[in-house]
């Protein structure tokens, strides 16, 4: 919350026990010890701006009813000094208090005081944490799970950031193991295929079968001929993925670009092989006395730290499974000094959620800092109807077709509307629809709408000047309130985004936003005022204009200044 929301709750608690203390002094209340009271906003404003249920939770410890000790500290109240002017009991005893125009004036000015600062905290105090996501499989395009894990783990990271964590964003590449093996596969039956027809060889049924996977055997036959078709299946198979694997990650980059996300770091799995990590990993495990061996393979008692089953860590093969590589993966992230890891999976990975954790306390780590985020499916939908394949490949829509078809910016939008753990409707038509119904369409024309106010008075002669705080308390017509108070809540809402994972949070917020200030517009006019009312209200434009560029800025989308 905003600085001044905080130092109205402190000095209404602080009034509060104030007038506890004088009602016992005088013999109304009973010296005794006070439970542990709540300020909050009520659900319905008309109620008040603040709510206190001092008189409810006290009425045990004072032997008298709610009702009749909120009177008595309704009594011994004082306001004055305070950002409050009026209070009143309500219902059973709940002490109902109004804000003064001193604070609807103090946010005005504290927002355009700060200007793009506004809404960031220290609430963080600047511990590490690592926030995970999309990390693709290499071996194929991206994928619409892909495109909302995207979405929402770069704008929960922006919102970390935002509430005074530092942050580090992450791709993991799965670029060793059975995947690899497969892909490697894969390329080595298509590049037979093209060279010598595809009777040579049967494409094995569990083999990838993209479309890609024929381009890459193509690009290389291209550039080495048969060069290969003579050299040991490992050989082949190397120089395949060597060749078509980079050509993956480079347009993971290229997508991931385009959608705005810009990762610190790009982390590979092979890395933990070369560097003897994982092997590190399944030591300290066997030093613990947590791995047995069954059939051949080593495995790991997943049963004892939360996990369904025991885990087989290496094959009887002697190479090491996903698991094991993942929990070296996930060591190496705390050991690199991370406070908390946050991953963002698939709701798939459900099940790998608790093993995982478990596995962080089996190495001596603390699971309970490895955060999960999982993803519910999205369902894309053209005119009433499911769309399951791409217009422009036949196949099932990718990333790069999404974002062919829509806006970057409704993209993002959309995909963070929805609370993760939530499965949605993307509606393709709606996204590129240029109207009100349109959400991300809705909130950008809210800030070109004042972007023109400014335009408009400009070409007339009329500059925005500072003012005083007596000129803001001009602002005391209730749409203006309404929306001051929304901005004031800028600040405890990336906050409550950060603190919840939830970065639904500052789509719902812009909404809101871009509603009170049309409804404010519509109902208190700018131009045409006393002088001192015109300024006020213009510079509460501008903190609505303030505060809903730094909302979007957070989303990473445009706040047009025309539309």
């Amino acid at each position: 919350m905003s600085k001044l929301v905080m130092l109205a709750e402190s000095q209404l608690k602080e009034a509060i026990l104030s007038a506890i203390g004088a009602a016992v002094a005088a013999d109304e209340l009973p010296a005794v010890s006070l439970p542990a009271f709540n300020v909050e906003i009520p659900a319905d404003r008309t109620h008040g701006d603040l709510s206190a249920n001092t008189a409810m939770v006290s009425a045990k410890a004072f032997q008298l009813p709610p009702r009749k000790i909120a009177e008595i500290i309704k009594s011994h109240l004082v306001l004055d000094g305070t950002l409050f002017q009026t209070v009143e009991v309500a219902g059973p005893g709940f002490l109902n208090f109004s804000l003064s125009p001193a604070f609807y004036a103090g946010v005005v000015a504290d927002v355009l005081e700060q200007g793009e600062r506004y809404g960031r905290s220290d609430y963080g105090k600047g511990k590490k944490i690592m926030v995970e996501f999309v990390s693709a499989n290499p071996t194929g395009p991206m994928h619409m799970g892909n495109a909302r894990g995207g979405a929402l783990g770069d704008c929960l990271a922006a919102v970390l950031d935002a509430a005074g964590y530092e942050v580090w964003r992450e791709f993991y590449v799965n670029d060793a193991g059975n995947q690899i093996e497969k892909f490697g596969v894969s390329l080595e039956a298509r590049y037979i295929q093209h060279l010598k027809g595809e009777d040579a060889i049967e494409f094995p049924e569990d083999a990838y079968h993209g479309d890609d996977i024929k381009e890459h055997a193509a690009g290389f036959a291209g550039k080495y001929g048969d060069k290969y078709l003579n050299t040991s299946a490992e050989e082949r198979r190397a120089a395949l993925v060597d060749y078509a694997l980079p050509l993956n990650i480079e347009r993971m980059h290229r997508d991931l670009e385009k959608y705005r996300i810009q990762y610190d770091g790009w982390f590979t799995e092979s890395t933990l092989h070369k560097n003897g990590e994982l092997k590190e990993t399944i030591r300290i495990l066997k030093d613990r006395g947590l791995t047995y061996e069954k059939e051949g393979a080593l495995w790991y008692k997943a049963s004892e730290f939360g996990g369904e089953k025991d885990e087989v860590l290496i094959r009887a093969n002697k190479n090491p499974t996903y698991f094991a590589a993942d929990i070296a993966y996930h060591r190496n992230k705390f050991m690199r000094g991370f406070d908390t890891c946050i991953d963002v999976w698939g709701a798939d990975h459900h099940g790998h959620v608790a093993r995982m954790k478990g596995a962080m306390d089996a190495v001596g780590l603390d699971g309970s800092q490895l955060k999960v985020v999982l993803i519910q499916l999205v369902r894309l939908m053209r005119g009433g109807e499911v769309v399951r394949m791409s217009k422009r490949s036949g196949k099932a829509i990718q990333l790069a077709d999404l974002l062919d078809e829509v806006p970057v910016d409704a993209a993002r939008f959309f995909f963070n509307q929805r609370e993760a753990n939530t499965q949605m409707d993307f509606d393709l038509e709606l996204a590129v629809e240029q109207s009100s119904q349109n959400p991300v369409y809705y909130v950008q024309y809210a800030h070109a709408r004042i972007c023109s106010i400014f335009r408009n008075l400009a070409d007339e002669g009329v500059s925005p000047r500072d003012c005083s705080k007596e000129e803001l308390s001009l602002l005391t017509q209730p749409d203006e309130k309404e929306l001051i108070r929304h901005l004031a809540g800028f600040t405890g809402e990336i906050v409550e985004s950060a603190k919840g994972s939830d970065p639904a949070r500052i789509t719902r917020y812009c909404l809101e936003l871009a509603a009170l200030f049309h409804k404010f517009y519509n109902t208190c006019r700018v131009k045409g005022e006393e002088e001192p009312l015109m300024q006020a209200r213009l510079a509460l434009c501008a903190a609505a204009r303030h505060t809903l560029s730094n909302a979007l800025t957070l989303l990473k989308i445009d706040a047009p200044k025309s539309m």
